[in-house]
């Protein structure tokens, strides 16, 4: 049977489930159809006609390169088909992005027929996304004389790509969809479970909120022809919970429109909107599609006639809807006037949503053209020796005289490029600035593949300083899917020149650590700029930002990104932790306290959190900064003291060394460059040359919040609150109650300590809590499973060394086996505990998950419905979370501990511990 004849039986399988055929990405099995078109008489020849003209997927596919070459054929002669003229050839080429088809398009141009080197020039001139090895062939045939070469040179330089596009339509008429109630986390729209599948865009798309809403979506366009549907998060946020470019590809499916004829289930121009707007990263990968994400306001809080919030028997604040967007109600968006309307009558200011530069990502269809556009334009400019024309939105540039640095301000003005020289920036400057550390998690990575392909990218940018592959959300299970997708992934990855935590070659044991708990080793300057394809890419060195798969991809092909600078919020600590408390109570009080002070209000939402840490290494610092994506902050910052950044830095080195030591650096030695940058900080730091980051003591900050920690008494815990009344506040993390809310009532079916938020000391609280409680009990007897994952290997051989590992297999009742990976979810659990594989585990819950309808008590940071938990029939799942000695107790008791039974149970074991920094940290 041969590879076409395969692909017709997919087919033919993929019908039965609704699809349509899978893309072509194989230069094995287009070769053959070119075969079939050349042969008139084949059979499936009309077939294989539609195959390569709507099926091929562009960029650097082999297909694309297979493609690329056939229509170089057809437009030279050498080839003839009748339906594919020379012009048509052209258009196809056109629609094929860069890689392959700008190779081509660069022979035909530079090549001998008059005819065929202007019309291929006429062509170049649309396309962005040329690297040096073509800009360098334009430059070559310029010098030499070439007046195609030059056309183009200064087609370029006038950034003709950009300015022939149509404008933007000044009113763009849209129908609403409510698609969902409260904050809408990406898992509603590209649920984790289905995470194998996001490389299939259209199988993917099935999985969007729910069929039948699907169904809804479809009806509104066929009853509102000629609208866009925007999907709203009423009464709360779009896009919260984690950084899915899928999510947003799947809303494109549903409600945009196609990026090309001849490119399937491609789609562009979303339009999201919430109440309370737009999650910030979601809102960077809607920018990437050339949509529009609208901050709706449409509810407020209700206020007396003297001015003052009115609250509910809850002490929550009562809303009042300032006009409505119920499903199916008719609005335009004014593009010139940046106002909403619904009829004559202007509803809202959205300029915010249609600033110069987004307009601009709106007319090229997407961000990525107009960051390359950009690149392009300046260099065919300085290759004339001329000035570039002034076309693009200039960038914002604020600078407040007088007016110190906050932390994050001080690292983007050292990090920007391209900027007014000498000029300081500050809060609202839009920015590009150079990325130092830029991590892909593995169910993103395969969409990440995509994007560097179809931004016909090959190579790692020689900017980056090191850039990691992980293979962390699929380290529980190696079933099938993961069994087809990584090893493939990980080859793409390791040929551009990332670190990965599988070997292509299986030289070196796989390394499943935790890509967050990676990325904080691996960046070793405070001063560091991070990307990272996860929404808990939050490092306590440096400021790290979560971001879909194509910005990921952007920053690993040109070591950049561009984003305003965002406002800070400074917070501080003042009082004494008591002796029973563990660090993790800390952040749970930091959000409740922020929210009680500010009346309800999230200051954090889409800023910067400037942390004062000070004595807190970073592996325990980055529980804060970790959680601080659900407080909804962009990023977060950590100020350390001098000695505290040595210590941290040191462990990061001694990490990145066991790295080098299995096997796993490149031919670049990105890891041991890495280790000698770190070495250059530690000496700046001792010699006082270049002190630890601080920020200037004017700096302005949106809010300073104070955290007092005399007041946190008892554990706390983040409480999903699945059966509050008012929908929209169900599955927020905003909800923290303390544990003598419960009383004794409330039963555990299931306790998890791991993920991102555990670190090397919460095992060892695992290991003496059972040792402690089999002390004052006689045994140990768990009623309720306990599921234990170490984040990292290396946090598995320091507890071997330490003795504490003995502890935990004695206690244990299944042990994970590298030698021997599970291939199958677990399905059911025992009273027992589980030492899991270093990873995700059911954090992530694309592969294990608790049993439907459990409660759930677990150190992580999901309690989005169906996430950890599904719902079952008789009563919904809940993933309440809290610090690891609280998880541990109530997985024995089986219930959450009332306060004296956990004081009991804390006695001498030594918590993670914090005390504020003595000496104020800025200067």
């Amino acid at each position: 049977m041969n590879i076409y004849q395969d692909y017709i039986n997919e087919i033919e399988e993929r019908k039965t489930q609704g699809l349509h055929p899978k893309p072509i990405d194989g230069a094995e099995l287009l070769g053959e159809i070119i075969a079939q078109i050349k042969d008139t008489n084949n059979e499936h020849r009309e077939d294989s006609l539609k195959f390569f003209i709507y099926n091929t997927l562009p960029g650097t596919t082999s297909a694309a390169g297979v493609k690329a070459r056939f229509l170089k054929e057809i437009i030279l002669g050498e080839s003839v088909v009748e339906e594919i003229t020379p012009a048509f050839a052209f258009e196809l080429l056109s629609h094929m992005k860069g890689g392959p088809s700008i190779g081509v398009l660069l022979d035909l141009a530079l090549g001998e027929d008059a005819a065929i080197a202007t019309h291929a020039g006429e062509v170049l001139k649309t396309q962005v996304f040329l690297y040096d090895a073509d800009t360098d062939r334009l430059k070559e045939a310029f010098k030499n004389g070439n007046a195609i070469a030059k056309d183009i040179l200064e087609s370029y330089a006038k950034a003709e790509f950009f300015t022939k596009l149509p404008e933007v339509p000044e009113e763009i008429h849209i129908v609403t969809f409510i698609a969902g109630e409260g904050d809408i986390s990406t898992d509603l729209l590209s649920p984790g479970n289905q995470a194998h599948s996001r490389s299939d865009r259209e199988l993917h798309g099935q999985c969007m909120i729910t069929p039948k809403a699907q169904q809804e979506i479809r009806l509104l366009q066929e009853q509102h022809p000629g609208k866009s549907v925007m999907l709203i998060a009423e009464k709360g946020t779009m896009g919260v919970g984690s950084s899915r470019m899928s999510g947003v590809n799947n809303v494109a499916l549903w409600t945009g429109k196609q990026a090309s004829p001849y490119v399937p289930f491609v789609n562009i121009a979303p339009i999201v909107g919430g109440t309370n707007g737009i999650s910030p990263i979601f809102l960077t990968t809607v920018d990437v599609t050339g949509g529009i994400g609208i901050d709706l306001k449409n509810w407020v809080k209700k206020v007396d006639e003297n001015g003052n919030i009115v609250r509910n028997e809850s002490g929550d604040p009562v809303l009042e809807e300032v006009y409505s967007v119920a499903t199916g109600t008719v609005l335009t968006i004014n593009t010139q006037t940046k106002k909403l309307y619904k009829g004559e009558e202007e509803l809202i200011d959205i300029s915010k949503a249609l600033t110069p530069q987004k307009k601009e990502f709106i007319r090229a269809g997407g961000s990525y053209a107009i960051v390359f556009g950009k690149k392009i334009q300046t260099v065919a400019a300085k290759i004339l020796g001329i000035e570039q024309t002034p076309v693009f939105a200039p960038s914002k540039e604020i600078s407040n005289e007088g007016q110190g640095l906050t932390a994050v301000e001080k690292i983007f003005n050292k990090n920007a490029v391209g900027t007014t020289p000498g000029k300081v920036l500050h809060a609202g400057s839009d920015v590009r600035v150079e990325v130092n550390i830029v991590g892909s998690q593995d169910t993103t990575g395969l969409m990440t593949a995509q994007e560097l392909e179809s931004m016909a990218a090959t190579v790692i940018s020689p900017i980056v300083d090191g850039a990691y592959q992980s293979g962390c959300h699929t380290a529980s299970v190696w079933d099938k899917k993961a069994q087809a997708n990584i090893p493939k992934l990980m080859k793409f990855m390791n040929d551009f020149g990332l670190i990965t935590a599988r070997d292509p070659k299986g030289e070196y044991h796989s390394m499943t650590d935790v890509i967050h708990k990676v990325l904080n080793d691996i960046t070793v300057d405070e001063w560091a700029i991070i990307i990272g394809g996860d929404s808990h890419t939050r490092m306590s060195k440096g400021v790290a930002f979560g971001a879909d798969s194509g910005t990921v991809a952007l920053a690993l092909a040109t070591g950049e990104a561009s984003m305003p600078i965002p406002e800070s919020v400074k917070v501080t600590f003042k009082g004494d932790m008591k002796e029973h408390m563990d660090f993790r109570d800390v952040v749970h009080a930091t959000q409740a306290q922020m929210l009680q002070q500010f009346g309800g209000e999230n200051v954090f939402q889409g800023r910067i959190i400037e942390v004062h840490i000070g004595t807190l290494p970073a592996d325990q610092a980055f529980t804060f900064t970790d959680w601080t994506a659900e407080m909804k902050a962009k990023a977060s910052i950590c100020i350390s003291e001098d000695d505290t950044l040595i210590e941290s830095l040191e462990i990061a080195k001694n990490r990145i060394q066991i790295m080098i030591d299995k096997g796993m650096d490149n031919h670049k030695q990105v890891l041991q460059g890495l280790i000698n940058r770190a070495d250059k900080r530690i000496a700046e730091i001792k010699s006082g040359e270049k002190p630890a980051l601080v920020p200037d003591a004017n700096a302005k900050y949106y809010a300073e919040v104070v955290i007092d920690l005399d007041v946190i008494v008892e554990p706390m815990i983040a409480d999903p609150d699945v059966n509050n009344k008012d929908v929209s506040k169900r599955y927020t993390h905003d909800t923290i109650r303390p544990i003598s809310f419960y009383g004794d009532e409330k039963k555990v079916d299931l306790g998890f300590v791991g993920s991102c938020m555990v670190h090397k000391g919460d095992l060892k609280i695992v290991s003496q809590m059972l040792k402690n409680l089999e002390d004052q009990q006689g045994k140990v007897e768990f009623h309720a499973p306990l599921v234990v994952a170490a984040p990292t290997y290396n946090i598995i051989e320091e507890l071997k060394k330490e003795g504490d590992w003995d502890v935990l297999q004695k206690y244990s009742g299944f042990e994970f086996d590298d030698s021997a990976p599970k291939v199958a979810a677990r399905t059911e659990y025992e009273n027992m505990m589980y030492l899991e594989r270093p990873g995700c585990n059911l954090c992530m819950g694309n592969q294990e998950k608790a049993a439907k309808g459990d409660t759930v008590l677990a150190t992580s940071t999901r309690l989005f419905q169906g996430r950890v938990v599904e719902d079952s029939e008789r009563k919904k799942g809940e993933s309440l979370l809290a610090s690891t000695p609280v998880v541990v107790l109530s997985a024995i008791l089986g219930r959450i501990p009332n306060v004296e039974e956990y004081k009991a149970a804390v006695v001498g074991i030594d918590l993670t511990k914090f005390a504020p920094p003595i000496k104020t940290l800025s200067r």
